[in-house]
């Protein structure tokens, strides 16, 4: 049995700059498919299906959105 995927990575949010927290926010998104999705032959089969759908991939960009927003939050806005 595998371990747990780490949602988090070194479980923070907290980042040096909003470039590191976008890249952070791409990270934890890809996470969460790997998660949903443990079966890395399923996830690479279903890629070309998502890759070629408009809708299939703004919504991937929602979820990155919705992952800065929350790591910006924790970071005071890099105030």
């Amino acid at each position: 049995m595998s371990s747990p995927v780490q949602l988090i990575p070194n479980n923070s949010l907290i980042t040096n700059s909003p470039e590191e927290g976008r890249q952070l926010a791409v990270k934890m998104a890809r996470l969460i498919i790997k998660a949903t999705q443990p079966d890395a032959s399923v996830r690479e089969k279903l890629r070309t299906i998502y890759a070629e759908d408009a809708a299939m991939l703004i919504a991937i960009g929602q979820v990155v959105a919705t992952e800065f927003a929350t790591i910006a939050a924790a970071n005071n806005y890099w105030k």
